[in-house]
């Protein structure tokens, strides 16, 4: 009797079939124009990196959930990347020569050895454009607007972009006393609030030892709201003694401003002093966007890691990035049907039926035609019943499908089917090209 192996995948890992992958690379497209229009540069670094870059830079909980790697006999301790940031400070202490700024995009895959849930999954793709070699929070303001045009090109109509400052996190703590030993416990703490919740806030820092009249001042400041100009000068007012907090201020208000000129609408991001972001790597703003349904988490992060590039050479520079969780957002953009009509089931545009086999050579000869007018199209490849082909079309959402039967060709015509309406018409054959280019047009409209 014979045996086979049960077909699966390993857990929080997915096959992405073509239906699914064709909404998946139109997200991809929309935004690698937009990191495009903005002057970002395509790079791509290795799946596997040597540990030794890896660790030591996401923090004790992160680090766990890195993914090692390696083969028999190897002799290099290597691990899958964690994720794009890190990968690309080594390329930077690696070729020192890249012209400054240097603006990158990546889109590739990274693997966390999470539990999976609702998007969340152990592989998934990061979608990164980072600005290296600039201090200006310019720089971070692009990275904003990238996240509010990627998103509204998209159809997205309610998310929203938290602001905050690692510099202004670490003044709240040592303004209302946390001593500087516990701030990297006090960051943790504060970046499950949306988790678990004011209470579940409290009760970790007593756990840490955190001084009840400490948590109240905090707690009373991590819930300071309003729009970013008002929460920034209640900041300004309360923590101005404190010389960090006055930087990250600053540093907030030059992003806000340049938010503003750059037509960035209000109602689309806040300044959340409660949001921290897990990474450690972080030392100034901070960016994280959320949509209110369904609650999935966030769906962009990023931020600026002024010291990371340190970790690989003596000379480091300033950097700052932004990251879009694409596995997150098209899972939304599905769940509520956000795709375009055009973001159909198949990239194929219109099937080339086969008569018979006398006709096959002319149905070849149409269908090289059709692509080389710009038309995807695919060629069945063996004479059956018309309708078994039709049925076949329809069954992979192929819209069109183009006959060459005896009486359209020694009329000089073909019949071009339309599979949603079922309508068909004779055209010329020098016509069959312009005719599906504008009925496609027409539906994209």
């Amino acid at each position: 009797m014979s045996t086979f192996i049960k077909p699966r995948v390993p857990r929080g890992m997915r096959d992405i079939l073509p239906e699914q992958m064709i909404r998946r690379q139109y997200v991809i497209d929309v935004i690698r124009d937009v990191f495009e229009e903005f002057g970002f540069e395509p790079l791509q670094t290795p799946a596997l990196e040597l540990s030794e870059v890896l660790t030591g830079k996401y923090g004790p909980d992160a680090e766990k959930l890195i993914y090692q790697a390696g083969h028999t006999g190897g002799k290099e301790d290597i691990s899958l990347r964690y994720d794009l940031s890190v990968p690309l400070c080594r390329v930077i202490a690696m070729y020192p020569q890249l012209p400054k700024p240097f603006k990158r995009y990546q889109i590739d895959p990274v693997w966390r050895a999470e539990r999976p849930q609702k998007g969340r999954y152990r592989q998934f793709f990061q979608c990164d454009a980072d600005t290296v070699g600039s201090e200006s929070m310019l720089a971070d303001a692009e990275n904003v607007n990238l996240v509010y045009q990627v998103l509204s090109r998209l159809g997205f109509k309610q998310f929203e972009i938290n602001i905050n400052d690692r510099k202004l996190i670490t003044g709240i703590g040592q303004y209302a006393g946390v001593p500087t030993a516990q701030l990297g416990g006090l960051y943790r703490s504060i970046d499950k609030l949306d988790k678990i919740g004011v209470d579940g806030v409290i009760a970790e820092l007593r756990e840490n030892e955190i001084p009840e009249d400490v948590i109240e001042k905090l707690i009373e400041l991590l819930q300071i709201g309003g729009d970013a100009a008002d929460v920034l000068t209640d900041m300004n007012q309360r923590l101005g003694s404190s010389e960090i907090a006055r930087e990250g201020i600053a540093d907030l208000e030059k992003l806000i401003n340049h938010l503003t000129i750059l037509g960035v609408p209000e109602q689309y991001y806040r300044v959340n002093v409660a949001m921290v972001r897990g990474l450690e790597y972080y030392t100034g703003p901070i960016y994280e966007t959320v949509v209110e349904e369904p609650k999935i988490g966030s769906i962009t992060g990023g931020g600026r890691y002024d010291e990371l590039i340190g970790s690989f050479s003596k000379q480091s520079y300033p950097a700052t990035g932004t990251s879009f969780g694409i596995e997150r957002i098209i899972d939304v953009m599905e769940e509520f049907d956000m795709f375009p009509v055009s973001v159909g089931k198949t990239v194929t545009q219109v099937l080339m039926t086969v008569f018979d086999d006398q006709l096959m050579d002319e149905s070849l000869k149409l269908a090289t035609v059709l692509r080389q007018g710009g038309i995807r199209t695919e060629m069945y490849f063996r004479p059956t019943k018309i309708s078994a082909q039709l049925k076949y079309a329809g069954n992979k959402g192929i819209p069109y499908a183009v006959i060459l039967g005896s009486d359209e060709l020694a009329g000089g015509n073909a019949a071009v089917r339309d599979l949603t309406t079922r309508e068909q018409e004779n055209v010329p054959l020098d016509k069959v090209v312009e005719t599906i280019k504008s009925m496609i047009r027409t539906v994209s409209d």
